[in-house]
């Protein structure tokens, strides 16, 4: 307990999800959660928690036909507990019974949340009752036609499972009674279902601070009949991103896929399956349509939306949209000709730009490792390379779209991807500084310049 009470913050959340995973992992490996009452093999088991605790939706074996009830109910407390954030659900419910904090609690939440300490308590507070309200309502909308479809038990139980799925960005889906390995294919032309689970997935992708910082700035003043504040810059820039994001793919998918994948659906519905397949790709990894079939083009702007994810201290991976955006305002800055970045006529501290190459440096490497494993490691069932890039992206991005190819991975494929998907949720630069042994690199020391040439 001492060594634990003294490890990093950042550490023992690293470390808090590793032992979520295992739990998950040997629960799903029982006969009970099977359907068939058999022994899942580890390596599978390890695959189906991580993919689920860091809310991935990349899968071995379909959901519904593979895993029982109770292996069900194993992977939606998986989910759950991921996509909150195992310090978020434990600071939560020590609010709850205890009413307030202690340092150690303040420091896990804040690392846990990137809040800060004046407001953390609040914070969480304030993510566990959007976050269960969020998945109540959409749970009501989809129960809507879900029970209608399948009968009261059955139905409030998919409208559920569906509903912390898409909230917390996970894509896993228990439909598979009615298409095995279909996902919402089924419900392509219903906007009620794409929508409403659409809805989810950006709700949980905007990020618990922007989410925060939109009720005290504009819902709390109104209510209040109090005049509504500006949003930060952190806020603006994750809402426009957003925003842009999900008008960009939706065009992109409804042009490129128009006569393949769509061909079929009238007008409404193209554009219907075109907005779910952007939000999905942003980290949520429904799919409308098989993403095997499409255009490799489509593949390659999908692997874009996935690779950039959605926003810090939300459900969603990825890179993340404000991370790309300091990266791209650094371009600009340089070809411009000033010394620093500039973005919204303020200036980005070095630091920040210094993180946000290094994700993207770390980003890059594993997921190039991570698809030439499963390119020299599938022999019996060779993989292409965007295929590869596909499924690699997905892992890292926590998204769980597929190109129809992961039940045939090898097991030592399945492990890498397990890799990708463990760091892209704890993320690359939490993962380094969990496992650096050094406490602080500043010295009193001045080192002499060192003049590279570059470009």
């Amino acid at each position: 307990m001492k060594r634990i009470k003294a490890m990093p913050p950042v550490r023992l959340i690293v470390v808090s999800f590793f032992l979520i995973i295992l739990v998950g992992t040997l629960l799903l490996m029982t006969p009970a959660a099977a359907r068939d009452g058999r022994a899942t093999s580890f390596v599978d088991a390890l695959f189906t928690a991580t993919s689920a605790t860091c809310v991935t939706g990349l899968v071995p074996f379909d959901t519904w036909t593979h895993w029982s009830l109770f292996g069900q109910i194993i992977i939606l407390g998986l989910i759950q507990t991921g996509g909150l954030g195992v310090v978020t659900f434990t600071t939560g419910f020590t609010i709850l019974v205890r009413r307030k904090l202690g340092l150690r609690d303040l420091q896990l939440a804040t690392e846990n949340t990137a809040g800060n300490t004046i407001d953390v308590i609040r914070l969480v507070r304030m993510i566990l009752v959007f976050t269960f309200s969020s998945e109540l309502i959409g749970a009501g909308l989809l129960s809507i036609r879900f029970i209608g479809d399948y009968g009261p038990l059955r139905g409030i139980w998919i409208s559920v499972f569906e509903a912390v799925s898409a909230y917390c960005n996970a894509g896993f889906d228990i439909l598979g009674f009615r298409w095995k390995d279909g996902s919402m294919t089924g419900y392509a032309d219903d906007p009620l279902v794409c929508l409403t689970i659409a809805g989810l997935i950006i709700l949980g992708g905007l990020g618990f601070i922007v989410i925060n910082d939109i009720y005290i700035k504009k819902i709390q003043p109104r209510l209040k009949k109090e005049t509504r504040g500006h949003l930060n810059l952190h806020s603006s820039i994750v809402l426009k991103m957003t925003l842009f994001l999900l008008v960009l793919g939706t065009v992109l998918f409804f042009v490129l896929e128009y006569d393949n994948t769509l061909q079929g659906h009238n007008f409404f519905e193209k554009l219907n399956i075109s907005f779910f397949q952007s939000a999905s790709a942003r980290t949520a990894g429904f799919a409308a349509v098989d993403m095997g079939q499409t255009h490799d083009v489509t593949k390659l702007s999908t692997i874009f939306l996935m690779f950039i994810g959605a926003a810090p201290a939300s459900t969603g991976g990825g890179l993340k949209v404000t991370t790309f955006i300091i990266l791209i305002s650094t371009v600009v800055s340089v070809i411009r000709g000033y010394d620093d970045t500039i973005l919204s006529k303020r200036r980005i501290d070095k630091a920040i730009v210094y993180r946000a190459l290094t994700i993207l440096g770390l980003a890059f490497l594993v997921v190039f490792v991570t698809s030439g494993v499963i390119m020299a490691t599938n022999g019996q069932h060779p993989v292409s390379a965007i295929d590869a890039l596909f499924e690699s992206v997905s892992a890292f991005a926590t998204v769980g779209l597929t190109a129809n190819m992961t039940q045939f991975l090898s097991p030592v494929s399945k492990i890498a991807l397990s890799f990708a998907m463990f760091i892209g949720r704890v993320g690359p630069v939490s993962l380094g500084l969990a496992l650096s042994t050094h406490k602080n690199h500043k010295s009193g020391a001045v080192l002499p310049e060192g003049k590279v040439i570059v470009g």
